[in-house]
């Protein structure tokens, strides 16, 4: 039946696919963990500290 047919998988393509995935979690947990240590900082200079009011 037409459309039914199983594709073959490229080794290339697989290999690209599991790069864009692998690049995807480090930019992931990256930005987790550069969230995690300047995240409070950024804003208490942003917002401030509340002590001057």
């Amino acid at each position: 039946m037409p459309g039914l047919e199983i594709p073959t998988w490229d080794p290339e393509t697989a290999l690209l696919i599991g790069t864009i995935l692998l690049e995807a979690v480090i930019l992931y947990v990256g930005y987790g963990v550069l969230e995690r240590l300047v995240g409070p900082h950024l804003m208490e200079f942003l917002v401030g500290g509340g002590s001057n009011a």
